[in-house]
């Protein structure tokens, strides 16, 4: 972001799908980067949400950073239709936006040591018209991408998959819901750190040293 203010540390919070725990890892670790002693605010640039299912992405977060749920995601930006925000936008007859529009609007306080940004679903999930999860990342240019992803049956394809969407990317793999009693749970985070050479946290602690350590 050229130009804008910027925390010292981005961070994008993306997934390899939808429903696999991105708001939970990125609340998670922004209460552990702020237990640190660090200056931590969360952005989701456009949320859209079923209104039946309880506190939107935005008030999770900004319970978890401190903040009020209209400075994490501008409330123009709230579409309660659970559908991909630019899809719910046109559902519900509201205008279209583009990644520059949310771009835009993005803002920082000063003095900020970690700014996390959540992603919509998935990586290859629409953020905005004509714009994915690999955009956004391509355009904010993070110290990290952290990739929210199952820990069980069928992670090594999805997680390799979003990788290689997001190669030149600094990339964090956290398996959610790991169980080390679990082989293939196991066997999976060994085979993406040796065979891919990925880093793997599975635990919030673990993730928010590497984040601060970079």
């Amino acid at each position: 972001m050229p130009g804008r203010l910027r925390p010292a540390r981005l961070v994008v919070v993306a997934g390899t799908g939808t429903e696999v725990g991105k708001t939970w890892v990125a609340c998670e670790l922004a209460r552990r980067l702020r237990g640190r002693g660090l200056k931590v605010n969360a952005r989701k640039l456009a949320q859209s949400f079923a209104p039946e299912d309880g506190p939107t992405d935005a008030a999770r977060l900004a319970e978890a950073t401190g903040e009020k749920a209209a400075a994490v995601c501008p409330p123009a930006r709230w579409y309660p239709k659970a559908m991909a925000p630019p899809m719910a936008a046109e559902s519900l007859g509201l205008a279209s936006f583009s990644l520059a529009d949310l771009l835009g609007e993005l803002r920082w306080p000063p003095a900020l040591d970690v700014g996390l940004v959540e992603c919509a679903g998935g990586v290859g999930s629409p953020q905005a018209d004509f714009a994915d999860g690999v955009d956004l990342v391509e355009r904010l240019l993070p110290e990290w991408v952290v990739l929210v992803a199952g820990a069980g049956l069928g992670t090594l394809n999805d997680v390799r998959l979003a990788a290689r969407a997001l190669s030149g990317h600094p990339l964090l793999v956290y398996l959610n819901h790991y169980d080390g009693d679990e082989e293939l749970h196991v066997r999976n985070r060994r085979w993406l750190a040796e065979r891919d050479g990925l880093f793997v946290a599975v635990t919030p602690a673990g993730l928010a040293e590497a984040v601060q350590g970079r």
